[in-house]
């Protein structure tokens, strides 16, 4: 639980210090962020699922954000 608090702290933390970034840098730092915590949840706390889900969501986030 302390794990998930961080990360969601750090997350809020990201994304109000990007404000001023273009459409398609906050859908890739978005998707980097919500597919983080998605592989994180899904493999119960593994790093590698975490990198895995934060890079998968990265670029779909990228990619939608066009």
């Amino acid at each position: 639980m302390k794990k998930l608090l961080t990360l969601s702290v750090a997350v809020f933390l990201l994304v109000g210090l990007l404000t001023s970034c273009t459409n398609r840098e906050m859908g890739t730092v978005g998707g980097a962020a919500v597919g983080g915590v998605a592989g994180n949840a899904l493999t119960g706390g593994s790093t590698a699922g975490t990198v895995a889900g934060a890079v998968g969501g990265g670029i779909i986030g990228n990619q939608m954000a066009r």
